[in-house]
């Protein structure tokens, strides 16, 4: 579990492609410290997992699942990315909760400047739009943004100097992708009040609507 609040920035060191799976070997640009064996690092927002390791590098292997719904193919040698270690008990969590779980990759449509700010525009598949409300939450590359404005297929985001310094967004432009993780809760929300709704559950149709309606609220006091 992460928060999208990045650590720092990381060099892609070597990317060992096998077949539709990869390896990648990456170096830390800042104090990656205490690294351990097994551990989680979100690499772009993607939740990965320590194989070997040395002063402030690492190796983490990549499955086809990963490499298919994800940027990380577009990742080379010398290529720039966003690092975050797992949320431990006790931190703050100053962004919103992160699984590192990538639910689709989003492209930049546009980037225009507002004050020291800059508003990045972006689109998205669109079966993805219900997760995405305004003033909520999403993670992009693994850094945790408040949704300024959104549409069925589409986003915008405020990014303030300190996050286009410590991030790589300032490097994104028209055409960039990006990977997109929406807000967990929602997905959860939705799953638990399928049967209620008549929805649908593990890919199966519900068998049965519930009886709760607005008519029955009514005549038990609610």
């Amino acid at each position: 579990m992460f928060t999208g609040l990045v650590l720092g920035t990381g060099r892609v060191e070597a990317v060992e492609a096998l077949g539709a799976e990869t390896r990648l070997r990456i170096r830390a640009l800042f104090d990656l410290d205490a690294i351990e064996l097994g551990e989680s690092i979100a690499v772009n927002g993607v939740c990965l997992t320590v194989e070997t390791f040395g002063e402030r590098w690492f190796t983490a292997y990549a499955s086809r699942e990963t490499m298919s719904v994800t940027n990380l193919g577009e990742l080379g040698r010398g290529s720039i990315c966003n690092l975050e270690r797992a949320l431990a008990v006790g931190d703050r969590l100053g962004g919103h909760i992160v699984s590192g779980h990538v639910d689709c990759v989003a492209s930049v449509a546009g980037v225009r400047p507002a004050g020291e700010s800059r508003i990045y525009r972006l689109s998205f598949p669109a079966e993805h739009g219900r997760y995405v409300i305004g003033k909520g939450s999403v993670a992009l590359d693994g850094i945790s943004l408040t949704v300024n404005g959104c549409g069925p297929d589409w986003l915008e985001v405020n990014i303030i100097p300190e996050t286009q310094k410590a991030t790589t967004i300032a490097r994104w432009d028209a055409g960039r992708r990006v990977n997109m993780e929406t807000d967990v809760i929602g997905k959860y929300v939705e799953r638990m009040v399928a049967p209620w709704k008549g929805g649908d559950v593990s890919g199966q149709k519900a068998q049965s609507s519930s009886a709760i309606t607005m008519d029955y609220l009514a005549q038990h006091g609610f």
